[in-house]
């Protein structure tokens, strides 16, 4: 897709992010991050078909699990057993969060991509293709990982 320099260097229009895709969180514990998630919260534990293709192998593994609120959103628990916060009040650092990821028209999705080197943000990785559609991760300006992904589709 050929975007004119002069929108590239605007930015992505309001509207472009349709909505936040999914919210990976590295759990420490995860037998008690499953419980939390689905029984004090209340939320669904995708299982079986329900559950990412990329993703199911790692389910199996007992490595992720996947949760999903009423709106729609994921959340995605990656366990990592030798994660420990760097201070242990919870309140002074936020630890937890692996990446947040907003979803993209696939028609945009290059667009956006152009946008955030234009404007010189840090790509963590070139831009992925999988059978659940294309990504790019990238850093925000404390280095927190965001991502842009769009569904299979126009790229």
């Amino acid at each position: 897709m050929n975007i004119p320099v002069k929108e590239i260097s605007m930015g992505l229009a309001r509207g472009d992010l349709r909505r936040v895709h999914h919210i990976a969180f590295n759990v420490q514990d995860m037998d008690a991050s499953r419980y939390f998630y689905g029984t004090i919260l209340g939320l669904h534990e995708l299982t079986g078909d329900e559950v990412p293709k990329t993703l199911t192998k790692l389910v199996q593994e007992g490595k992720v699990a996947n949760f999903v609120t009423p709106d729609g959103t994921v959340i995605d628990l990656f366990w990592e057993p030798e994660l420990s916060p760097p201070d242990t009040d919870p309140e002074k650092s936020f630890t937890r969060a692996n990446h947040l990821a907003f979803d993209i028209e696939p028609q945009l999705f290059d667009h956006a991509v152009d946008v955030l080197r234009h404007h010189g943000v840090k790509i963590s990785t070139e831009p992925v293709t999988r059978p659940t559609g294309r990504g790019v991760y990238f850093y925000d300006p404390d280095g927190f990982i965001l991502e842009i992904r769009c569904s299979p589709g126009i790229s």
